[in-house]
């Protein structure tokens, strides 16, 4: 008896699946090569992706290049690049772009492209707070030290790569302003800190012990 139970049960099972298969079969089946076409979409996203970065590094190189015909050339190369280039590479080609106006003597206008780079929301967090110490960096001898400790404040935290020299240029600024205590004290913090790069600690001793003179 129980065999007669177990073939009408499967008998019932295979027709309902007969039926759940007429109503939604093609929505499976639709669904089944979304999945399979999104996997494919992916990998093929993936290595468009990779040709993509390739490219720009590429192109990068290629604007970086042009620097041996003379800064300018080189600028005028790096911004070209950086104006159809995603966020990333093009952050690389202006920080490169502001090295050179530097390097010929146009402060001002390498800080113009360090600020802009330090506002541009699309740019990894990393590569603004870099631009926005080079800015600092290119401006402790001539800008408001109020304004330029403010932004330097945000760099000087623990989780910031670039701490130890946004607290250098902190001690810098402390100087500048007259105020000596501040500044030795910063530069003390520094000469006694482990984790901070050698160069940096030398110098903040030197100072420290500077500024420590009555």
């Amino acid at each position: 008896m129980s065999d007669i139970f177990r073939e009408v049960d499967e008998d019932l099972r295979r027709d309902r699946m007969e039926r759940l298969f007429k109503r939604y079969g093609g929505i499976m089946l639709a669904g089944a090569l979304v999945i399979v076409a999104g996997t494919g979409g992916y990998t093929a996203w993936r290595s468009w992706q990779q040709s993509q970065h390739q490219q720009e590094t590429a192109a990068l190189a290629a604007a970086l290049s042009q620097t041996g015909q003379g800064p300018e050339k080189g600028v005028e190369a790096l911004a070209a690049f950086a104006g159809k280039a995603d966020p990333g590479m093009a952050a690389l080609a202006q920080l490169n772009a502001a090295a050179l106006l530097t390097r010929e003597g146009k402060t001002a206008e390498a800080v113009e492209v360090y600020d802009k780079l330090a506002a541009n929301g699309a740019v990894n967090g990393v590569y603004r707070d870099l631009a926005s110490l080079l800015s600092v960096m290119h401006q402790l001898g001539s800008g408001d030290p109020a304004q330029l400790q403010a932004r330097l404040q945000p760099l000087t935290a623990e989780s910031s790569p670039w701490r130890f020299s946004a607290r250098e240029m902190s001690g810098v600024l402390a100087a500048r302003a007259g105020d000596k205590d501040k500044a030795r004290t910063l530069f003390q913090q520094l000469a006694d800190d482990s984790q901070a790069p050698a160069g940096v600690r030398s110098r903040a001793a030197d100072l420290a012990t500077l500024y420590g003179k009555s």
